[in-house]
């Protein structure tokens, strides 16, 4: 329990339904279709669209998903990969013969086909209760009506400022007499009030053939693009067997590649084999993490992509000899130099929700654009904004990661489900990019080992490696002697441009009847029950 003198925020208590997302509106909207009579999907669609709308620069329905899915809260967990891919005409050679080397951050080809309303239509066909337009109606009216700027994504706004005066689109929908607005003013997306209405009205199709289509495909080319029709139409997520490890007597549920929840499930694998170090924020604790980090993200970066186009070595990566191996190169004393030859990907933003109702439906959902505002590329008619998951893409012929037609990039984003005795116990994730399989590691080994509460395990200190130096983002918030002491052993610090993620989850006590859940302080969001 938290000290009460102290300024932050205590755990949520409900007995019948909660969510927690990074937005106070969408918690309330997922609410609301939890007391209408919906289950634990139907409030994630509903979350999830709202955020799409009230936090576009974090989230979009131009982006990706993935799902993991408990239904009756059992611990058969379902997953679903909705991430979307290249066109189908890309190819290493196509962009070697144009001289391209990397795709910057605005150009179409760093644009895949979105996933997500693809994904959120199929989850919803086969688990909702309730009418998608129901499900979708507040965030249509929040769209259309205006919604007002909360304190982050104001913040997320006038950071991207630059970025939307790049594209005509962008700046006319979210620059407002071209600036960006500011806390507690009223912002409007007309055109994706249209697209949420078509989807809500005609389903996936309305999104991914017709005008809709037409205009992200005729705006895509218009830019160099390669992307067609063709390759809208034939968008389809999967359902997918989640893959797990045992922790701390919990079983931890993860989707496999192409995302990294495996690294997420080797990390917790390396620390299953040390000691618990006293105190979860000291220096032989983090120099431990990060070194540990540094680790498996090679291993991320060497093996994880599409498995449908090549063998990922799953199995390998989650076995206890190679969590071992990597365990024993861990100094204690010195700070490892970077391998110079894998450079991490960049952290960036995305949501996360937990969702678990009165029948104890558990969902762990997330949402993303990639970077903030993903492309900065909005199609002029829809107000769709477009995904730069390209990035994730390698451009080195031969990389198992290398991008080819139809293909899907590496994902950061990765939902889990922590479950025990065969009932799901937590909804959760952790949002910011890269540092998602990380940020997984040190939620949990701060609620299990060091008996923190939900909410105090996602308000401690975080650090990450950053992706382009090897410096170590380090919060102000760790003591000032831990940086010292860190630095002295190689670590090279600086200050997070931004706050290091975010978080969400929900704890089922079942023998209480009770839900606990907790959001992140980084973000404006809330958890909230009934």
């Amino acid at each position: 329990m938290r000290n009460l003198e102290r300024p932050g925020r205590s755990p949520v208590h409900a007995p019948h339904g909660m969510a927690a997302t990074s937005h106070p509106l969408a918690s309330q909207a997922a609410l609301d279709m939890l007391k209408a009579g919906g289950n634990a999907m139907d409030g994630a669609i509903a979350a999830v669209a709202v955020q799409c709308v009230t936090e576009p620069g974090s989230t979009g329905i131009g982006g990706d998903c993935f799902c993991l899915y408990a239904p009756e809260g059992g611990s058969d967990v379902i997953g679903f990969n909705g991430s979307g891919r290249a066109p189908a005409a890309a190819s290493i050679g196509y962009y070697q013969n144009q001289g391209i080397t990397k795709f910057p951050r605005m150009s179409p080809h760093a644009v895949t086909i979105p996933g997500a309303i693809d994904g959120w239509t199929q989850l919803h066909a086969d688990h909702g209760r309730m009418p998608l337009s129901d499900v979708l109606a507040p965030a249509i009216s929040y769209a259309r009506n205006g919604y007002p700027l909360s304190s982050r994504v104001a913040s997320d706004f006038a950071a991207c400022a630059p970025l939307l005066r790049g594209d005509e689109n962008s700046a006319r929908i979210f620059l407002p007499n071209g600036e960006p607005p500011k806390v507690g003013q009223m912002h409007h997306q007309k055109e994706l009030a249209h697209t949420l209405e078509a989807i809500a009205t005609h389903g996936r199709a309305a999104f991914y053939e017709g005008e809709i289509a037409q205009d992200m495909v005729d705006y895509l080319r218009a830019k160099g693009g390669l992307h067609t029709m063709a390759d809208f139409a034939a968008t389809k997520g999967e359902y997918v067997t989640p893959i797990r490890t045992d922790f701390r007597g919990y079983t931890v549920h993860e989707c496999p590649p192409n995302g990294q929840g495996v690294i997420a499930l080797l990390l917790l694998n390396m620390f299953s084999k040390l000691d618990v170090l006293e105190g979860p924020i000291t220096t032989d604790r983090l120099h431990q993490e990060l070194e540990a980090c540094r680790l498996a993200y090679r291993a991320r970066n060497l093996y994880v992509a599409d498995p449908a186009f090549g063998d990922v070595p799953v199995q390998e990566l989650l076995s206890q000899d190679y969590a071992q191996r990597l365990v024993e190169a861990i100094n204690m004393n010195k700070a490892q130099e970077p391998p110079a030859d894998i450079p991490l990907t960049r952290h960036h933003d995305t949501v996360y929700l937990s969702v678990v109702d009165k029948d104890r439906n558990a969902c762990s959902f997330i949402n993303t654009l990639y970077m903030g505002w993903g492309s900065g590329l909005t199609a002029p008619k829809s107000g769709v904004v477009l995904q730069n998951r390209g990035d994730g893409f390698s451009l080195v012929e031969g990389h198992p990661n290398c991008i080819a037609g139809g293909k899907r990039p590496l994902h950061t984003i990765i939902p889990a489900m922590l479950t025990k005795a065969g009932r799901a116990i937590m909804p959760f994730g952790v949002m910011g990019g890269h540092y998602q399989a990380f940020g997984h590691l040190q939620f949990l080994t701060r609620l299990l080992d060091y008996g923190m509460d939900i909410q105090e395990a996602m308000d401690a200190p975080r650090v990450m490696v950053d992706p382009d130096d090897d410096m170590v983002e380090i919060e102000g918030t760790v003591p000032a002697q831990v940086q010292a002491e860190l630095a002295a052993r190689g670590h090279r610090l600086k200050s997070p441009e931004r706050p290091i993620g975010g978080s969400q989850g929900i704890w089922i006590d079942w023998d209480e009847g009770v839900l606990t859940g907790g959001s992140d302080p980084r973000k404006d969001g809330a958890a909230m029950g009934y």
